[in-house]
């Protein structure tokens, strides 16, 4: 059951941020091991929209696709993530976004299971560093979209 938590101080407004997370469509273009995304919906509920997206994850010889329900808060500058389908027997991540004097501040939360025990193992031996580059890749995609 690992868990990561990462808060990032940026040089880019909370509006930006929130929306480059929001635009999961646009994952494959930069970040690692997704090879593929598809939102299958985008539904208003009430202050929030409720996006149901797919997503296809590759690495070496493992190949997953999964399903989200994402949660866009843009009033709280939040975003929530639950596992709906596929590889895993939970996952759950957010997102929120804080403005400051220069910038914002980025705050991450997942926590996740596979189901498949290989998978969970081999998940355990890179999933601190897999964080930190997932971060690091919404990072530079801020830089090249914003810097």
């Amino acid at each position: 059951m690992p868990k990561h938590s990462e808060t990032r101080d940026l040089p880019y407004k909370a509006q930006q941020m929130f929306d480059l997370v929001a635009d999961v469509g646009r994952y494959p273009e930069f970040l690692p091991w997704c090879e593929a995304a598809r939102v299958r919906s985008l539904t208003p509920k009430g202050a929030a929209e409720e996006m149901l997206a797919d997503l296809v994850i590759g690495f070496k010889v493992f190949r997953e696709s999964f399903g989200s329900r994402v949660m866009l808060h843009p009033q709280d500058m939040k975003i929530d993530t639950e596992y709906l389908d596929g590889p895993f027997k939970y996952l759950v991540s957010t997102w929120t976004f804080t403005e400051r004097e220069g910038g914002c501040t980025v705050h991450f939360d997942v926590d996740f299971e596979f189901r498949n025990r290989i998978l969970q193992g081999a998940a355990g031996l890179f999933f601190n560093e897999a964080m930190q580059r997932i971060v690091r890749a919404f990072e530079d995609r801020a830089k090249a979209l914003h810097g």
